[in-house]
């Protein structure tokens, strides 16, 4: 259960690292690690990437929705 929970919250807050772990077959947190390092060594500048593909998934979402769906599939 309360993994459960913690997957529903990774998912809900921006999603970048489970996107990126799914994608790749990697662990969230090794995923979660390397950027927490990779800020670190290079004074943040990833934490601007991060945020870039946040919103791009949150877009991503958006205009998936907006999709049109065909009116002859039943």
């Amino acid at each position: 259960m309360l993994e459960k929970f913690r997957k529903n919250i990774e998912l809900s807050i921006f999603g970048v690292c489970a996107f990126w772990g799914a994608k790749l077959g990697v662990e969230t947190n090794r995923i979660r690690l390397f950027f927490i390092y990779i800020s670190f060594l290079t004074l943040g500048s990833p934490v601007l990437i991060y945020l870039l593909m946040a919103c791009s998934l949150e877009y991503k979402k958006w205009f998936n929705s907006f999709k049109r769906r065909n009116i002859w599939h039943l």
